[in-house]
């Protein structure tokens, strides 16, 4: 169906990649992954034909129906399900025909096309536009409302649920998670699976990608290749690759070696003239290996806060909004050292109005807010990105921005704190104004960590990371001592960093009893009541009060085997890194002096591992209780 021959690809004088031949076939669903800046978006624009390959031939059936997202919606008083609704081309083609043909008192043909409008399901089109929209985050009771009222990311879901509203052969998507929260993406994931064209979608997201796609495309040292099976898949399938590409190489290495020595030794010797050559002939001939080049990584250390102090922030009933309008009321939180909390919830519940309420930006309408004297919050928002001065260097908006601590490094320091989240060399020095969305984002976490926050609220932290970076973000945040808030529709991060939830809905902040599986469910149940808990405290008579109190004792009993939980993993990560280094000393026979350590490591292991396991009994019993 869309087939591309020898093809390379460039973007000013970097080549994207060369010599790619793929073909996506009929109904294939094709994640499209690689690092930033590796080309993907610039693969779809050539499907598009925005972009013709510099080399090579793509070619695509005509008359191909290829739906996009649009990339600037119109701030026009045009009302968001009109706006939805006109994605259907075909419709539209019919309803522009019917009007002519009125117009021109044609009664004949005017007939003949509402037969066509009926066949299209012209009279259904309005609740298709409805159902989208709303799926993808609109109220209904905003789908009347004009487009210039929303905001981009509101903007950016209509030209979404516009581009699935077209009738298409080919759907191109990219990134479609960035301005979705959770809720959304589930209801995405169902609907791209059950889509019946051919889908291309570049995404970061792993579990998202895995739950539709089963082909991935993978683009790196420009080079692109294909790979069956879903993202999971593929990383199996490219790490085992890498081993053998890396072993080849190695062997390619030393007969390379001993080929080159033979020709140093003899190259002054006629006798062995011809044997030289026919080395120098076979060294020319062989096979260019392509190894994994030292791309990019990342090791983000978040540095230890300067005081703990237990709780950092507690809220008492709290309601919050705007203009005097709560979004919610009668929310309390406790929050201590350790705690690793995920918000879930609708777009607009007031998730993020949560997140500023605890930040302390936003005043409460109701109740009160106690911060700890030494409670030092970092707040990663998109607010925070765009406040980047484009002008400025990262090196000068670290000194503006991260604190007095921060105005007391040496230029040294401050480079060496950037150099961590990728900032290295002389891009220090680089305006921000040429930053990519994901640089822009790493430079705010960088600035953020260096006031060495006690609280960090991550508000929809990885949109624009790619998978290196978000799991440099994950490992951070488990090594994190402080408690962390995360907003985020990446399932992936939410597994991997929080050990308990919150669910914003009806206009209140509730304990969220179960994990993601089970939030999804409770989606698709029609959203009843989250906690069965909160009924419960109402049966036995027990009061708000007596409930925060005994909510408060828990967490504090918790949070200090949490702590100990993930020192114990952190220790046992770095045992299993020595025990293979010994025991790879030990294969070698004139190297046996590290038994005995071998012999302690195994013990404090099988130490480590049993109170691991009892502290993860006394946790989930604590829990329970």
């Amino acid at each position: 169906m869309l087939t591309l021959r020898d093809v390379r690809l460039r973007r000013g004088p970097r080549v994207l990649f060369e010599q790619a031949s793929v073909g996506v076939f009929r109904g294939d669903k094709v994640g499209i992954v690689g690092r930033n800046g590796s080309g993907k978006s610039s693969l779809l624009a050539l499907i598009r034909g925005e972009l013709a390959p510099d080399l090579g031939d793509y070619s695509a059936p005509t008359n191909l129906c290829i739906a996009v997202v649009e990339q600037s919606v119109p701030d026009s008083a045009q009302a968001v399900i009109d706006y939805v609704r006109e994605g259907d081309a075909e419709l539209m083609r019919i309803e522009h025909a019917i009007a002519a043909a009125h117009a021109a008192g044609d009664g004949h043909r005017e007939a003949h096309l509402h037969g066509d409008y009926d066949a299209a399901g012209g009279y259904g089109a309005r609740s298709r536009a409805a159902s989208l929209a709303t799926g993808l985050g609109f109220d209904p009771a905003d789908l009347e409302r004009p487009l210039q009222v929303f905001s981009g990311g509101l903007r950016m879901r209509a030209a979404l649920a516009r581009a699935l509203m077209r009738r298409s052969d080919v759907l191109l998507l990219d990134e479609p998670t960035n301005h979705l929260d959770l809720d959304a993406v589930l209801w995405l994931e169902g609907w791209l699976r059950a889509y019946r064209g051919t889908l291309l979608i570049v995404s970061h997201d792993r579990e998202f990608l895995d739950a539709i796609v089963g082909r991935t495309f993978h683009i790196e040292n420009a080079r692109l290749a294909a790979y069956s099976g879903n993202y999971s898949a593929f990383e199996r399938q490219w790490a085992a690759a890498r081993e053998r590409n890396a072993a080849l190489a190695e062997s390619q290495r030393r007969e390379m070696a001993h080929v080159e020595s033979f020709v140093e030794r003899f190259r002054a010797k006629a006798s062995k003239a011809r044997q030289v050559q026919s080395r120098l002939k076979w060294l020319a001939r062989l096979p260019s290996i392509i190894e994994a080049q030292g791309e990019e990584s990342f090791a983000w250390e978040f540095p230890t806060p300067a005081k703990l102090p237990r709780p950092l922030v507690a809220l008492d009933r709290i309601g919050a909004g705007y203009g005097g309008r709560a979004v919610f009321s009668g929310a309390s939180l406790s929050l201590a050292p350790g705690d690793r909390i995920g918000v879930l919830g609708r777009n607009g519940a007031g998730k993020s109005t949560l997140m500023k309420a605890i930040a302390g930006t936003l005043a409460p309408l109701a109740g009160e807010r106690v911060a700890a004297p030494d409670l030092e919050v970092g707040f990663f928002a998109q607010l925070e990105v765009e406040q980047l001065d484009a002008a400025s260097s990262s090196i000068e908006e670290l000194g503006r921005r991260g604190g007095p601590q921060v105005a007391a490094w040496t230029p040294q320091q401050k480079r060496d704190h950037l150099g961590r989240f990728g900032f290295r060399g002389e891009r220090v020095f680089e305006q921000v104004r040429t930053f990519s969305g994901g640089e822009r984002a790493r430079l705010t976490l960088a600035v953020m960590v260096a006031r060495r926050p006690n609280l960090l609220l991550l508000d929809e932290p990885t949109n624009h990371l790619d998978f290196e970076m978000r799991n440099a973000l994950l490992l951070a945040l488990q090594d994190y001592a402080g408690a962390v808030l995360i907003v985020s529709h990446d399932r992936s991060l939410l597994r991997g960093a929080c050990d308990r939830f919150l669910v914003v809905a009806g206009g209140a902040v509730r304990p969220f009893d179960g994990d993601l599986e089970d939030y999804a469910a409770w989606l698709a149940q029609g959203a009843p009541a989250p906690v069965a808990a909160a009924a419960a405290t109402v049966a036995t008579g027990e009061t708000r009060r007596d409930a925060r109190r005994r909510e408060a004792a828990a967490r504090n009993r918790l949070s200090p085997l949490r702590a100990e939980l993930r020192a114990i993993e952190t220790e046992l990560a770095t045992l299993a890194g020595k025990r293979a280094e010994i025991e790879r000393a030990l294969a070698d026979a004139t190297r046996v002096g590290q038994a005995a350590e071998l012999g302690r490591i195994v013990q404090r292991t099988a130490g480590l591992e049993d109170r691991w396991l009892a502290l993860s009994e006394e946790i989930d019993a604590a829990q329970r209780a």
